[in-house]
């Protein structure tokens, strides 16, 4: 019996039309038009053909799910809302491929007295025997689907599994005409991959290599648009150098399967992602040496666990060594908790301080270790990196002195490359040019535009090549190699050097040290370390930790120092002394008036009483003073301090001279020689010795000496007696005849 009635025929009919890919749209037109016709049956039927409505939004798009498929999302809403009288497809698989997509249209159409039909026959999903059916039909329609795709899947893992599937290939590889692969023909392409690879090494960080492609204003290739077409060439960026580094076909490796799906609900809708696998092992194929190969895969496997460490969302990564001053920034660890301590930096000199603040952070706990000044701590692990570092040294100095010459001529083979490709590209624009036809402007225009930027590029990297080649390092003579060998093994000096950056610092220590375990305990004032060292050995190392607050007092040594000089010297020539001597505030600032000052006040030092000029009973006068009383010059008075003529004092190094004036010494300033005096090189004429022997006798007092300070043989006068056997006999008498 017939299961249209009148109340069917009253509503729509709607035709279903669906494929599953473009492609099947494009080339399968016979299955399409199938559909279309269903229309035409609908008619047939009863419907009045304005009531008929075609649902083909849908064509290109996967039966598998409702997701993205409006069309059929519009045809249940439509269903729901009993608009639709029967519903109308080639077969049930055109519907849907899901049981739980069909039941819901089965569920709906019962409960609307909505019908269904296909190719076989009219279906009441209301009935028992038609809904069984029904539902027999789906399950087929998904069982087939399944089916399909395991089939395909299989012949593609088969084929995979022997490295015979043909992918698409990273920029720098090729098929050739056997369909082996092989690195690209075109050596500029090459070299561009090569570079990124070689800059990684020295650089550890995808950003800075990128920087650096920059910096030197290289271009990257980048697959052609379309199977055949030629490679593009592109200004660099991050993305494209972390594709690179992460392929492992670069690594000569066949891998197929390196994602998987990952299904999850988001706003109730299952949503479809790729996620990659983490490890090669979990990837479904993976021939290791099935290609020619630009690194190895043990370089390729080291690199990977470079940038996921250079990641600092990672819970296990030190991060990429960056431009702060904090140089051991991700390698220390908390010895209590575990978690990476981070670094901050405070005042003007941007000082680092490592503090452990996660657990506060994340969880609003208390802190599991109060901050550290980054100073002591960096110090102690540099002296135990240096110490490691000696024997290989030197070793280490001649390999970068052979890397200069290696690297500049990496540089000019690629300059030279890039200049070849563009007077290819220069060269062809120019043959297009000529063949074009003189009366066609539109075309020739166009030619000629596009030969001039050709042109111009041949321009730039002329440019380029002469600057590269200017850049080369000059070679070291015999006499330089074996001055590198005698100081370079001096890793502390190039380490401190002004052009050596905070980055490459960090690099340095990275190479040589896993990570620092620090352990503050400030009851005791010191502080743990324990060093976790490439290789897997560890040393433990302890440094002092001083109270909080103490870093910013003055030391004991410089208030005691001072203390003295506040007795007699004003507070200008306290900060002059301890400028002279290096010494700093609390602060790490230098001394200033106004510092001696606000110290002196601090610590209730009283500050000294002005003297100008020596009065009756004292017997110290500054070196002004002594000038004035002895009638000669401040210079003659430092000449005879430092030729013992006369005495003085000083508080500390830097400070200024107190000088003894006694009656002896001003009868020792005369305006003429005595008789029988001799000059300071006939004196040492006539006792045979030298001339800083008479001076030394002259400072101990063993050989009377006056000072004449007018005339033009003014000076130093010796007094030599007649007889004299020699000043260095044994004889207490001859010495005394002096």
């Amino acid at each position: 019996m017939s299961r249209i009635e009148a109340t069917h025929l009253r509503r729509w009919a709607c035709v279903y039309v669906r494929q599953s890919t473009m492609a099947q749209v494009e080339h399968n037109r016979e299955s399409l038009e199938r559909q279309y016709e269903l229309a035409d049956r609908a008619v047939a039927l009863g419907w009045a053909a304005g009531e008929v409505v075609v649902v083909d939004s849908d064509l290109g798009r996967s039966g598998k799910t409702v997701e993205g498929r409006d069309g059929f999302q519009r045809l249940v809403a439509d269903v729901g809302l009993g608009k639709v009288g029967i519903v109308l497809g080639i077969e049930v698989s055109r519907l849907a491929r899901s049981n739980a997509d069909w039941y819901q249209l089965l569920d709906l159409c019962a409960l609307t007295d909505t019908l269904i039909a296909d190719q076989d026959g009219i279906y009441h999903p209301g009935l028992h025997n038609d809904r069984l059916l029904l539902g027999l039909k789906g399950t087929m329609s998904e069982a087939e689907l399944h089916v399909l795709r395991a089939r395909m899947r299989d012949g593609l893992l088969h084929k995979a599994a022997k490295g015979k599937l043909r992918v698409a290939l990273p920029v720098g590889y090729e098929y050739d005409a056997s369909g082996q692969v092989r690195i690209a023909a075109d050596e500029v392409v090459a070299d561009a991959v090569a570079t990124v690879f070689a800059y990684f090494e020295q650089l550890a960080s995808a950003r800075q290599v990128l920087l650096r492609l920059l910096a030197e204003d290289r271009r990257l290739p980048r697959p052609a648009r379309r199977r055949g077409g030629q490679v593009r060439w592109a200004a660099p960026t991050y993305k494209a150098v972390h594709a690179i580094l992460t392929n492992p076909c670069y690594a000569g490796v066949y891998a197929y399967g390196r994602r998987r799906v990952q299904r999850r609900v988001v706003d109730g809708v299952v949503s479809e992602r790729m996620r990659r696998a983490a490890t090669s092992e979990e990837w479904l194929v993976c021939l290791r040496d099935h290609h020619p190969s630009y690194i190895s895969f043990q370089t390729w496997e080291a690199n990977q666990a470079r940038l996921h460490a250079n990641w600092s969302a990672a819970p296990d990564a030190t991060g990429a060594a960056r431009e702060g001053r904090g140089l051991l920034q991700g390698l220390v660890r908390c010895g209590r908790c575990g978690r990476r301590m981070g670094v901050s930096y405070s005042g003007r000199s941007l000082t680092p301080r490592y503090h452990c603040a996660r657990a506060e952070q994340q969880y609003g706990a208390a802190r599991c270790q109060s901050g550290i000044g980054g100073g002591r701590v960096e110090r102690a692990v540099l002296d135990a990196v240096f110490q490691a570092l000696a024997p290989a040294a030197i070793d280490a100095t001649l390999a970068a002195i052979a890397d200069l010459d290696s690297t500049h001529q990496a540089s000019v083979r690629s300059a030279e490359l890039e200049l070849e490709r563009a007077a290819y590209e220069a060269d062809r624009a120019r043959r297009q040019f000529d063949g074009c036809e003189p009366e066609n402007r539109l075309v020739a225009r166009t030619l000629e535009s596009e030969w001039e930027q050709r042109l111009q590029q041949v321009g730039n990297a002329e440019r380029t090549l002469a600057a590269v080649r200017a850049r080369r390092p000059q070679p070291l003579n015999e006499q330089e190699i074996a001055w590198c060998r005698h100081f370079g093994a001096d890793l502390r000096a190039a380490f401190d050097a002004p052009t050596t950056t905070d980055r490459d610092r960090k690099l340095l220590i990275r190479a040589m040290i896993t990570e620092i375990q620090l352990v503050i305990e400030r009851e005791q004032q010191r502080a743990r370390l324990r060093i976790v060292w490439e290789g897997g050995a560890i040393t433990e190392h302890e440094i002092t930790v001083r109270p909080a607050g103490s870093q910013m007092r003055t030391d004991e040594d410089t208030l005691a120092l001072v203390r003295r000089l506040a007795v007699d010297h004003p507070d200008r020539e306290i900060a002059g002394i301890l400028a002279r001597q290096g010494r700093l505030t609390g602060a790490g600032n230098p001394f200033t008036v106004h510092r001696v000052r606000s110290l002196r006040h601090h610590h209730d030092i009283p500050a000294a009483t002005v003297k100008t000029d020596p009065g009756p009973g004292e017997a110290f006068v500054t070196v002004a003073g002594a000038a004035a009383q002895l009638g000669v010059s401040t210079a003659t008075v430092h000449r005879w301090l430092r030729e013992g003529f006369i005495t003085g004092r000083q508080v500390t190094p830097g400070a200024a001279w107190q000088i003894l004036i006694t009656d002896e010494l001003r009868d020792r300033v005369c305006q003429t020689a005595p008789d029988g005096w001799l000059a300071l090189q006939d004196a040492a004429t006539a006792l045979g010795v030298a001339r800083q022997t008479v001076l030394h006798k002259v400072q101990r007092g063993e050989i009377p000496a006056v000072y004449v300070q007018h005339g033009k043989r003014k000076g130093l006068r010796i007094q030599v007696k007649p007889v004299q056997t020699g000043l260095f006999d044994n004889n207490d008498q001859q010495e005394a005849q002096c």
